[in-house]
């Protein structure tokens, strides 16, 4: 009698077998069902967009004097605040005014006796001129006294001058404030020797409000920037400026502008810009560094793309996919410098009234079928209904 078990496990296989290639096929069937991915798209436009500059600067103050002595001697006192608010003219120090005023009153002594023999010279001359001309006395005498007459007033010029010089050096003896402003440390104290030679200043005033800052750009930004704006593609920005401080906040105050400089440092290549900010807080201090924006330009015909629909290659390159012919994703390459606000600025690779995919871009391939709809469409996800609750429909 034959043995039917080989037969029976060889069936048992072969319903194993059917019934996952029947599994497959549903299974199958079900991906077929799902169709194609649905994506959110912008349509591309053009728009002015403003070409900001991002340049680092330090703070300069508006004006600055250093209080140097005129006159040589010894201060006698300190007349301000360090650190205060001095206006023009204000006294500063006091050097010991003594051997100044007695030079003063020596020079008004000599141009009181320079005037009295002027005066005297003169007479002498008048006396004589009826006499030379009777012949009572000679000619040359006449002409001596005239002589005479003209050197005495010369010498009261000369001594009226000395005088002058003399007080000019005295008033010197007071150091005053030359500009309006805060001033800082005394480097010089009472008892102290001072000269008109000395390299040292006693301090230094400065003017902060207004205030500078001076900004560094590169001479090739700046070149590409003025080709730009001379063939027409980029039209001038504003000259107003915003500042960020160190700590990363916002100045309160907006600058501008007020002029670039015409040589380019040999030393870092870059070209100075000056703009002029109002301080009436006295926040910024000369020598701060802060971070300058301006629009330096306007882009007229920019195209905007959100972040989310720009890709980076492997190689740096940047990339967007497209809502292409019969609904399928086509992969752009684009040229992406920079970004303003949540967009980058596309300078190259698309054209107004094409569809930019910026929603759904993960899993998306070249040439893949998709399902476009605008972006930020709502969409309608539910869980999948249970088998028995099918089975009840």
């Amino acid at each position: 009698m034959l043995d039917k078990r080989p037969l029976l496990l060889a069936g048992a296989l072969c319903a194993i077998m059917l019934s996952l290639g029947a599994c497959a096929s549903k299974d199958d069937d079900g991906g077929r069902g799902r169709g194609a991915p649905e994506v959110g798209y912008v349509t591309v436009t053009v728009q002015a967009v403003p070409v900001t500059a991002q340049l680092g600067g330090r703070t300069v103050a508006f004006e600055t004097s250093e209080v140097r002595p005129q006159v040589n001697g010894l201060i006698r006192r300190r007349l301000f605040t360090e650190g205060g608010l001095v206006r023009a003219g204000q006294p500063l120090y006091q050097i010991d005014p003594n051997l100044y005023q007695a030079a003063a009153d020596q020079a008004a002594a000599n141009l009181a006796s320079a005037r009295a023999s002027a005066q005297a010279a003169e007479e002498k001359a008048k006396r004589f001129e009826p006499l030379a001309k009777m012949q009572a006395v000679a000619e040359q005498d006449y002409t001596d006294a005239l002589a005479q007459a003209r050197v005495a007033r010369a010498a009261v010029s000369q001594n009226a001058a000395a005088l002058e010089t003399a007080r000019i050096n005295l008033r010197f003896t007071t150091l005053t404030a030359p500009i309006s402003g805060r001033i800082g440390r005394s480097l010089a104290t009472p008892g102290a020797l001072v000269s008109a030679s000395q390299s040292e200043p006693l301090a230094l005033i400065q003017r902060t409000d207004p205030i500078y800052v001076d900004m560094q750009q590169s001479s090739a930004e700046l070149i590409r920037l003025r080709q730009a704006i001379t063939s027409g593609g980029t039209q001038a920005g504003s000259t107003s400026v915003r500042l960020k401080l160190e700590d990363g906040s916002d100045y309160g105050f907006a600058g501008t502008v007020q002029f670039s400089e015409i040589a380019v440092s040999e030393a870092t290549g870059t070209v100075t810009l000056r703009a002029r900010f109002p301080n009436p807080q006295g926040l910024l201090l000369p020598g701060m560094f802060v971070t300058a924006l301006f629009d330096q330009a306007i882009n007229p015909a920019a195209i905007l793309v959100p972040q989310t629909a720009v890709q980076r290659d492997f190689d740096g390159s940047a990339f967007v996919y497209l809502v292409g012919k019969d609904n399928k994703a086509a992969r752009r390459k684009v040229t992406a410098e920079r970004t303003v606000g949540a967009n980058w600025v596309v300078t190259d690779g698309l054209r107004p009234g094409e569809k930019v995919i910026t929603q759904g871009v993960g899993n998306l391939k070249q040439g893949a079928p998709i399902k476009p709809v605008p972006a930020n469409t709502v969409q309608r996800v539910g869980a999948p209904a249970a088998k028995g609750a099918e089975k009840g429909k």
